[in-house]
């Protein structure tokens, strides 16, 4: 089954297309996706009629652009240069060394992140250890605390491209709560950003499904200490 996400990279050439501007392997490529994606078609057709209109758009009569904020230049500037060093710290880690190190360095960029753009204060992020993982797969998190429950920085390398992850937390007497899915990239260190209903204080497990097996990590009130088991998936 497609989903929006499956399709953003067609998504993308929607508005070329409906203005002619799309030639060669991508217009070919896009007339055949089309033909078996009803949704990307539906989108299509809404985009269809606007560009129609385009050419008897007048020029004249558009309003000047508004000016940005003048600290808007600054904001991006900042978000760029944290993203890039939560990067290149991922590229130093080791597996090893990233369990611990991993998660706190993610948590840190994520206040700044917010601190940045202006968001609620909230405590600093729970890190969530993974370990026994097979070799060259890592896989950490970071849990926030909200009033709606928890939101989850999960952060998946090393599994084949493409894979659907299904993330869950687990409450103290095993229920399951769903946390949502994204799908890994390779080459994408960018983390998915999910969220639960289970507040933080209640939660026993991060589950992450990656496939073909299921991972599970414990989470531990401060200064509490476990290890982590891997589940074959059923």
């Amino acid at each position: 089954m497609k989903t929006r996400n499956s399709c953003r990279e067609w998504r993308e050439l929607l508005g070329a297309y409906a203005l002619g501007h799309l030639e060669g392997d991508e217009r070919a490529g896009l007339e055949a996706h089309l033909e078996g994606c009803a949704g990307c078609r539906e989108e299509l057709a809404a985009l269809q009629p606007v560009a129609r209109m385009l050419p008897h758009a007048d020029p004249a009569r558009f309003d000047l652009a508004p000016e940005p904020p003048p600290e808007l230049g600054r904001r991006i500037a900042a978000t760029i240069e944290a993203e890039k060093q939560r990067a290149q710290r991922r590229r130093r880690r080791t597996f090893a060394g990233f369990a611990f190190g991993g998660a706190a360095a993610a948590a840190v960029a994520a206040v700044l992140l917010l601190f940045v753009l202006g968001g609620d204060s909230q405590d600093a992020g729970q890190p969530v250890r993974f370990t026994d993982l097979p070799e060259g797969i890592d896989i950490y998190a970071t849990l926030e605390p909200h009033a709606y429950g928890t939101e989850i920085h999960m952060y998946v390398h090393g599994v084949p491209s493409g894979t659907l992850c299904r993330v869950w937390l687990r409450g103290p007497r095993g229920v399951s709560y769903p946390a949502g899915t994204f799908r890994y990239r390779w080459g994408d260190d960018s983390d998915a950003v999910l969220s639960s209903a289970l507040d933080i204080s209640r939660t026993r497990e991060l589950v992450v499904d990656t496939g073909k097996r299921t991972f599970v990590a414990p989470v531990n009130p401060p200064g509490a200490t476990a290890t982590t088991g891997l589940e074959e998936a059923t």
